[in-house]
Protein backbone atom coordinates (compact mmCIF):
# COMPACT_ATOMS: atom_id res chain seq x y z
CA UNK A 1 0.00 0.00 0.00
CA UNK A 2 3.05 2.26 0.72
CA UNK A 3 4.76 2.04 -2.76
CA UNK A 4 1.12 2.52 -4.44
CA UNK A 5 1.24 5.87 -2.70
CA UNK A 6 4.76 6.86 -3.61
CA UNK A 7 4.45 11.10 -4.85
CA UNK A 8 7.49 9.81 -7.40
CA UNK A 9 8.13 6.38 -8.73
CA UNK A 10 11.47 4.60 -7.03
CA UNK A 11 12.46 4.76 -10.75
CA UNK A 12 12.54 8.62 -11.40
CA UNK A 13 15.86 9.66 -11.82
CA UNK A 14 17.62 12.66 -10.55
CA UNK A 15 17.95 14.30 -13.98
CA UNK A 16 13.67 13.72 -14.62
CA UNK A 17 13.35 15.40 -11.63
CA UNK A 18 15.65 18.50 -12.36
CA UNK A 19 14.34 18.53 -15.50
CA UNK A 20 10.11 18.17 -14.79
CA UNK A 21 10.67 21.07 -12.06
CA UNK A 22 12.61 23.04 -14.52
CA UNK A 23 9.82 22.98 -16.92
CA UNK A 24 7.49 23.42 -14.77
CA UNK A 25 8.57 26.57 -13.55
CA UNK A 26 8.86 27.60 -16.91
CA UNK A 27 5.11 26.90 -17.69
CA UNK A 28 4.54 28.61 -14.55
CA UNK A 29 6.19 31.51 -15.25
CA UNK A 30 4.10 31.98 -18.43
CA UNK A 31 2.25 35.76 -18.23
CA UNK A 32 0.18 37.55 -20.92
CA UNK A 33 2.44 40.54 -21.68
CA UNK A 34 -0.37 42.32 -21.88
CA UNK A 35 -4.42 42.51 -20.96
CA UNK A 36 -6.83 41.18 -23.56
CA UNK A 37 -10.41 40.16 -23.40
CA UNK A 38 -12.11 37.13 -25.57
CA UNK A 39 -15.53 35.97 -26.11
CA UNK A 40 -16.27 32.53 -26.12
CA UNK A 41 -18.32 29.00 -25.45
CA UNK A 42 -18.38 25.97 -23.39
CA UNK A 43 -20.11 22.56 -25.53
CA UNK A 44 -21.00 20.56 -22.98
CA UNK A 45 -22.33 16.74 -23.85
CA UNK A 46 -23.51 14.87 -20.91
CA UNK A 47 -23.36 11.12 -20.92
CA UNK A 48 -26.73 11.07 -21.96
CA UNK A 49 -25.36 12.93 -25.23
CA UNK A 50 -27.76 15.76 -24.22
CA UNK A 51 -25.65 19.24 -25.57
CA UNK A 52 -25.79 22.75 -24.17
CA UNK A 53 -23.96 25.58 -24.83
CA UNK A 54 -23.05 28.31 -22.63
CA UNK A 55 -21.61 31.81 -23.35
CA UNK A 56 -18.36 32.70 -21.56
CA UNK A 57 -16.34 36.41 -21.75
CA UNK A 58 -12.60 35.51 -20.62
CA UNK A 59 -10.28 38.52 -19.54
CA UNK A 60 -6.61 38.14 -18.65
CA UNK A 61 -5.69 41.44 -16.46
CA UNK A 62 -1.64 41.74 -15.79
CA UNK A 63 -0.67 43.83 -12.75
CA UNK A 64 2.50 44.60 -11.19
CA UNK A 65 3.33 41.73 -8.82
CA UNK A 66 0.47 39.41 -10.03
CA UNK A 67 -1.84 38.59 -13.36
CA UNK A 68 -5.87 37.27 -13.25
CA UNK A 69 -7.68 35.00 -15.40
CA UNK A 70 -11.29 36.26 -15.19
CA UNK A 71 -13.86 33.53 -17.32
CA UNK A 72 -17.60 34.89 -16.81
CA UNK A 73 -20.30 31.99 -18.10
CA UNK A 74 -24.00 32.28 -18.27
CA UNK A 75 -25.30 29.36 -17.92
CA UNK A 76 -29.08 30.60 -17.92
CA UNK A 77 -30.85 33.76 -17.93
CA UNK A 78 -30.91 34.15 -14.30
CA UNK A 79 -27.99 32.69 -13.30
CA UNK A 80 -24.56 33.87 -14.02
CA UNK A 81 -20.58 32.17 -12.42
CA UNK A 82 -17.51 33.73 -12.31
CA UNK A 83 -14.06 32.28 -11.55
CA UNK A 84 -11.14 34.41 -11.03
CA UNK A 85 -7.94 32.49 -10.74
CA UNK A 86 -5.04 34.78 -9.10
CA UNK A 87 -1.51 33.90 -10.42
CA UNK A 88 1.47 35.19 -8.21
CA UNK A 89 5.52 34.30 -8.66
CA UNK A 90 6.57 31.42 -6.37
CA UNK A 91 2.82 31.34 -4.61
CA UNK A 92 -0.01 28.72 -5.28
CA UNK A 93 -3.06 30.16 -7.64
CA UNK A 94 -5.97 32.02 -5.86
CA UNK A 95 -9.63 31.20 -6.18
CA UNK A 96 -12.43 33.06 -6.33
CA UNK A 97 -16.11 31.25 -7.95
CA UNK A 98 -19.26 33.39 -7.29
CA UNK A 99 -22.72 33.24 -8.99
CA UNK A 100 -25.82 35.61 -9.37
CA UNK A 101 -26.95 32.85 -6.48
CA UNK A 102 -24.03 32.95 -4.35
CA UNK A 103 -24.78 34.66 -0.65
CA UNK A 104 -22.58 37.65 -0.46
CA UNK A 105 -20.67 35.93 2.66
CA UNK A 106 -19.45 33.11 0.72
CA UNK A 107 -18.99 35.65 -2.46
CA UNK A 108 -16.35 37.36 -0.99
CA UNK A 109 -13.83 34.17 -0.05
CA UNK A 110 -11.42 32.50 -1.80
CA UNK A 111 -12.22 28.43 -2.74
CA UNK A 112 -9.87 27.02 -0.16
CA UNK A 113 -7.95 23.66 -1.81
CA UNK A 114 -10.25 20.74 -1.30
CA UNK A 115 -12.87 22.44 -3.11
CA UNK A 116 -10.33 23.05 -6.22
CA UNK A 117 -12.49 19.93 -8.15
CA UNK A 118 -15.88 21.88 -8.35
CA UNK A 119 -17.06 22.36 -12.03
CA UNK A 120 -17.08 25.70 -13.86
CA UNK A 121 -20.83 26.00 -14.95
CA UNK A 122 -21.47 22.63 -15.24
CA UNK A 123 -18.68 21.51 -17.67
CA UNK A 124 -16.19 18.82 -17.24
CA UNK A 125 -13.48 21.77 -16.45
CA UNK A 126 -12.60 21.63 -12.54
CA UNK A 127 -11.66 25.50 -11.52
CA UNK A 128 -8.21 23.62 -10.66
CA UNK A 129 -8.08 22.65 -14.50
CA UNK A 130 -8.40 26.55 -15.88
CA UNK A 131 -5.86 27.29 -13.36
CA UNK A 132 -3.64 24.85 -14.30
CA UNK A 133 -2.78 24.06 -10.80
CA UNK A 134 -0.87 20.26 -11.46
CA UNK A 135 2.13 23.10 -12.53
CA UNK A 136 2.30 23.64 -8.81
CA UNK A 137 2.61 20.58 -7.47
CA UNK A 138 5.82 19.70 -5.46
CA UNK A 139 6.49 16.46 -7.69
CA UNK A 140 7.12 17.20 -11.40
CA UNK A 141 9.88 14.87 -13.86
CA UNK A 142 9.75 14.95 -17.21
CA UNK A 143 9.70 11.62 -18.29
CA UNK A 144 10.76 11.63 -22.14
CA UNK A 145 10.10 13.23 -25.44
CA UNK A 146 8.42 12.37 -28.49
CA UNK A 147 6.64 13.44 -31.49
CA UNK A 148 2.77 13.83 -31.23
CA UNK A 149 0.86 15.17 -33.75
CA UNK A 150 3.65 15.53 -35.67
CA UNK A 151 4.86 17.93 -33.26
CA UNK A 152 8.24 17.80 -30.94
CA UNK A 153 6.89 17.22 -27.66
CA UNK A 154 8.27 17.34 -23.72
CA UNK A 155 5.92 14.67 -21.35
CA UNK A 156 5.87 16.42 -18.17
CA UNK A 157 4.29 14.10 -15.07
CA UNK A 158 3.36 16.08 -12.14
CA UNK A 159 2.34 14.20 -9.08
CA UNK A 160 0.21 15.25 -6.70
CA UNK A 161 1.46 14.35 -3.03
CA UNK A 162 -1.61 15.29 -1.55
CA UNK A 163 -3.92 13.54 -3.32
CA UNK A 164 -7.47 13.34 -1.55
CA UNK A 165 -10.59 11.10 -2.89
CA UNK A 166 -12.49 12.64 -6.00
CA UNK A 167 -9.10 14.59 -7.02
CA UNK A 168 -6.36 13.89 -9.30
CA UNK A 169 -3.53 11.51 -8.35
CA UNK A 170 -1.04 12.95 -11.62
CA UNK A 171 -1.65 14.33 -14.77
CA UNK A 172 0.24 13.46 -17.70
CA UNK A 173 1.07 16.76 -20.21
CA UNK A 174 2.62 16.80 -23.65
CA UNK A 175 4.29 20.55 -23.96
CA UNK A 176 4.48 21.42 -27.90
CA UNK A 177 8.54 22.04 -27.93
CA UNK A 178 8.49 24.87 -29.98
CA UNK A 179 5.64 26.82 -28.91
CA UNK A 180 5.57 25.92 -24.85
CA UNK A 181 2.07 25.37 -25.04
CA UNK A 182 -0.05 22.06 -23.86
CA UNK A 183 -0.89 19.87 -26.71
CA UNK A 184 -2.66 17.00 -24.40
CA UNK A 185 -2.95 16.01 -20.93
CA UNK A 186 -4.05 12.80 -18.99
CA UNK A 187 -5.39 12.93 -15.71
CA UNK A 188 -5.42 10.07 -13.46
CA UNK A 189 -8.03 9.62 -10.61
CA UNK A 190 -7.41 8.71 -6.58
CA UNK A 191 -6.82 4.93 -7.60
CA UNK A 192 -4.73 5.93 -10.64
CA UNK A 193 -6.98 4.91 -13.41
CA UNK A 194 -7.81 7.31 -15.86
CA UNK A 195 -10.16 10.32 -15.43
CA UNK A 196 -10.25 12.59 -18.07
CA UNK A 197 -8.13 13.33 -21.48
CA UNK A 198 -7.23 17.05 -22.77
CA UNK A 199 -6.35 17.56 -26.28
CA UNK A 200 -6.11 21.09 -27.81
CA UNK A 201 -7.34 21.67 -31.41
CA UNK A 202 -5.44 24.58 -32.16
CA UNK A 203 -3.57 27.62 -31.05
CA UNK A 204 -2.69 30.85 -33.24
CA UNK A 205 0.07 33.55 -32.85
CA UNK A 206 -1.43 36.54 -32.23
CA UNK A 207 0.91 39.73 -32.07
CA UNK A 208 3.53 37.55 -31.85
CA UNK A 209 2.46 35.06 -28.99
CA UNK A 210 0.43 31.72 -29.40
CA UNK A 211 -3.26 31.85 -28.20
CA UNK A 212 -5.05 29.02 -27.32
CA UNK A 213 -8.18 28.67 -29.61
CA UNK A 214 -9.96 25.89 -28.17
CA UNK A 215 -9.85 22.88 -26.09
CA UNK A 216 -12.00 19.98 -25.44
CA UNK A 217 -11.69 17.97 -22.19
CA UNK A 218 -13.30 14.55 -22.18
CA UNK A 219 -14.35 12.75 -18.63
CA UNK A 220 -13.61 8.89 -19.66
CA UNK A 221 -15.67 7.34 -16.17
CA UNK A 222 -18.73 9.53 -16.96
CA UNK A 223 -19.17 9.72 -20.83
CA UNK A 224 -18.84 13.51 -20.86
CA UNK A 225 -17.03 16.19 -22.07
CA UNK A 226 -17.06 19.69 -23.12
CA UNK A 227 -14.90 22.09 -25.54
CA UNK A 228 -13.96 25.45 -24.59
CA UNK A 229 -13.64 27.89 -27.61
CA UNK A 230 -12.36 31.01 -28.42
CA UNK A 231 -12.73 34.05 -30.94
CA UNK A 232 -9.69 34.97 -31.25
CA UNK A 233 -10.73 37.22 -34.09
CA UNK A 234 -11.99 39.90 -30.94
CA UNK A 235 -8.47 40.48 -30.07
Amino acid sequence: MLSLLRAIPACATDKEVQEGQALAAELRSQCPSANSELAGVLKLRDGTGTRTEVPIRFQAIVEADSWREIYEATRAASVAEKLTVVHREHQPNEYQLTNSTTNAASAAGLVITNKATLPFAGSDFWIADLGRDFFHWPEQRLIKREMRRGRPCKILESTNPNVVAGGYRRVRCWIDTETGQPLRAEAYDYENKLLKEFAVGSVKKVKGRWELRDIEIRNEQTDSRTRLEFDLETK
